[in-house]
């Protein structure tokens, strides 16, 4: 359980999902559907903790809401959760890859900032320079990999091409990291190329203005 909460889901889910819960429209899909995922992670947990870390279960369990039972202690093992196959598309073994690219990319990404190359994550650009193998992997996210990678712009490119890229300890990748050219949108902190294109909002990317509430809405599929 500590290794899920610090992992998996503090160091990976829960920072993914930011974006989608500030920046999307407050009853769209993609932020309503995180809301249900945290829901059912929130009510499992709690009964999970319970034996080992009672009086902060019983605390959790009371500000969950919905209807109520009189302990956290009397409820039986919650099954709201769905499992994947191992071997789903996009499944336990594609996201396990995935934290992995993760983890080395926060690596390159911190040593970025300590060389002043960027100030933060989502003032950088990274190209990916990977395997066949990976880049049909991560291929799959389209242009979602940015936000997986908490980055203002995510490239693949083959793992001939970086020579001259840092190696990571993961077979099969090696990472560029700079700074993005584009200026900064005031409202998600991404730097694009379309930010100051809008002549009502000049201090947004264009899908933060698809993302006000008179905006038709962003649409996510993974992340």
């Amino acid at each position: 359980m500590h290794t899920f909460c610090s992992r998996e889901l503090g160091g990976f889910y829960l920072d993914v999902i930011k974006d989608r819960q500030y920046t999307t429209q407050a009853d769209s899909l993609a932020r309503r559907s995180c809301q249900t995922a945290l829901y059912q992670v929130v009510e499992a947990l709690s009964r999970w903790v319970a034996p080992i870390l009672s009086f902060t279960a019983e605390e959790i369990y009371a500000h969950i809401p919905g209807q109520r039972g009189d302990s956290v202690l009397l409820e039986t093992y919650y099954e709201g959760l769905s499992t994947l196959a191992d071997d789903a598309p996009l499944g336990r073994d594609f996201w396990e890859q995935v934290l992995e690219v993760k983890q080395a990319v926060n690596k390159c990404l911190e040593d970025a900032r300590n060389a002043k190359t960027i100030k933060g994550s989502l003032a950088a650009e990274v190209t990916l320079y990977v395997s066949d193998e990976l880049q049909a992997t991560l291929a799959k996210l389209g242009d979602e990999l940015r936000f997986v990678m908490l980055t203002s712009e995510v490239r693949l490119a083959p793992l001939e091409e970086g020579e001259g890229a840092e190696a990571t300890e993961l077979d099969g990748l090696r990472v560029a990291v700079s700074a993005s050219p584009h200026q900064k949108c005031e409202r998600c902190w991404h730097h694009r190329e379309d930010v100051g294109s809008h002549s009502e909002h000049p201090d947004l990317c264009g899908r933060c203005i698809g993302n006000l509430p008179q905006g038709a809405g962003e649409v996510r599929h993974y992340a």
